[in-house]
């Protein structure tokens, strides 16, 4: 068989998707538009019915779910579910990539990739980085880590679901890099909460308030790159010049946040984390430097 004929053959080939949560389901819908067979597997069956409707076909055990295909995609709560799901389908799994999807820590994924191996499957981490109803758009985008082998024979497939984005062989590093990706992003959203609390308690509504707190927040990453060319080569060099912000500056405005919400009474857990990133550098002698010096304490011991 020729590379072309190999290319057509993984084009139409049936993939498995297990795990029929929304990403679970929009990921079969977008393999099935794009001409692939997909079998699905789900604890709680009923949820496989409109998929199915739609030209899934649901297999009676994960077993027949995995031997139906090379590819089985995962899309679980975490890594202990894939265990579960999969513990009488282990003598399926040779010869197979597993693409795990779930969220969970990278050293339970490291795990989880000698595991699969110790099964003889091959195996990819993945971090879906939009939410359920952008699976399949221009806007979507994949990290994913693993054997490059297992991603190059996928990749026409994974690319489907969004753009991928390879970041090496060490299967925990998408992992790290989609936890990354939800600490900034967690941490904007209990933002963006605590300043509509914030403007609440002066009679400001939240359809006022979070249109000018979104602006905001989607102004930040121009105002990072407006201050350095390449975002991040200064902290790699452990520069922190302070000519624009320093530790002080932004202390000080943290200790205002903290003062402000404790006289409305609000839930001062956010503010209080925040302050402290400052007062550890200043206490640290860095007061002068860029506030991006917090990155010390951040990191810990070393």
């Amino acid at each position: 068989m020729n590379e072309q004929q190999n290319r057509t053959t993984r084009q139409n080939s049936t993939v498995t998707v297990i795990g029929l949560g929304p990403m679970g389901q929009a990921m079969t819908r977008t393999l099935l538009t794009a001409g692939h067979p997909v079998t699905v597997w789900n604890r709680t069956a009923s949820r496989a019915d409109g998929v199915v409707s739609d030209g899934a076909t649901l297999a009676a055990t994960p077993s027949e779910a995995v031997e139906a295909s090379d590819l089985v995609i995962l899309s679980l709560t975490d890594y202990q579910a894939m265990y579960d799901v999969l513990y009488g389908a282990t003598e399926s799994l040779a010869g197979r990539t597993l693409v795990n999807l779930s969220s969970d820590t990278p050293d339970r994924t490291r795990e989880a990739a000698t595991w699969a191996a110790g099964h003889e499957a091959a195996f990819l981490a993945g971090g879906v980085m939009v939410p359920a109803p952008m699976v399949g758009t221009e806007a979507a985008h994949v990290y994913y880590s693993g054997r490059d082998e297992a991603m190059e024979s996928h990749l026409t497939t994974l690319t489907l679901l969004g753009t991928p984005k390879h970041l090496g062989e060490d299967p925990g590093l998408a992992q790290m890099m989609y936890q990354a990706q939800l600490a900034v992003f967690l941490t904007t959203l209990s933002g963006l909460m605590h300043a509509t609390a914030m403007l609440g308690t002066a009679g400001m509504k939240a359809k006022e308030a979070l249109p000018e707190l979104l602006s905001s927040a989607d102004s930040i990453g121009d105002i990072l790159r407006a201050g350095e060319e390449t975002p991040g080569a200064a902290l790699d060099a452990g520069e922190h010049p302070g000519d624009l912000s320093t530790v002080t500056m932004m202390g000080a405005t943290s200790d205002h946040i903290v003062e402000t919400s404790t006289s409305l009474g609000l839930d001062l857990a956010l503010p209080l984390a925040v302050q402290a990133h400052y007062r550890r550098a200043i206490r640290d002698g860095h007061g002068s430097d860029n506030w991006t010096r917090i990155i010390d304490s951040i990191r810990g011991p070393r």
